[in-house]
């Protein structure tokens, strides 16, 4: 038996139980096996991105844990709404902040984009990972438009087809770990 590979999942929305975070916990529940999820809960805690405080010792102490975490995790679960056509602002500016940092260089992560639609959103996820050199492929990426009628409030996908996507995202994820 191998070790749980640990993941740092990243919700881009900031809604209590939101589609999203439903969608973390189940792929969660679907890879209990494999990985061992922290689902990273203090995105609305992050101060702007402001670069004169990047990489010196005023570093906000929030940012400091946010990549530490990131830094501990063996790979990166992010799954985002869209909004108006393009990332959360509280998504951008996390990843904002490890810009100039290396932790996500050849880090494996699984991306999805739940949304209503969601196509410019998942697009913009695409290029702001490639940038910071995260390690992708497209059976880790996922894009599921019209969440809020896939999921229930308990997190069951009730879409057979959705529920099919997300398993076959789980594996081809937990593969990129390994």
């Amino acid at each position: 038996m191998t070790d749980k590979k640990k993941v740092l999942a990243i919700s881009g929305s900031t809604r209590t139980n939101s589609s999203n975070e439903r969608l973390i916990k189940k792929i969660a529940a679907l890879a209990i096996a494999d990985i061992e999820l922290t689902l990273f809960e203090s995105i609305s805690e992050l101060p702007h991105f402001n670069p004169d405080l990047d990489n010196t010792d005023k570093l906000p102490s929030a940012v400091i844990a946010f990549r530490q975490q990131i830094a501990a995790a063996d790979g990166i679960l992010i799954c985002t709404p869209e909004y108006v056509f393009t990332l959360p602002g509280s998504l951008k500016n996390a990843l904002e902040w490890c810009v100039s940092t290396t932790l996500f260089s050849q880090k494996p992560a699984g991306l999805i984009t739940a949304s209503a639609s969601g196509e410019k959103g998942h697009e913009a996820l695409q290029l702001v990972m490639k940038t910071i050199e995260a390690k992708f492929n497209g059976a880790t990426l996922l894009l599921i438009k019209g969440i809020k009628s896939k999921i229930d409030m308990d997190g069951n996908i009730t879409d057979d087809k959705t529920l099919q996507e997300v398993q076959t995202f789980t594996a081809s994820f937990v593969k990129l770990l390994n």
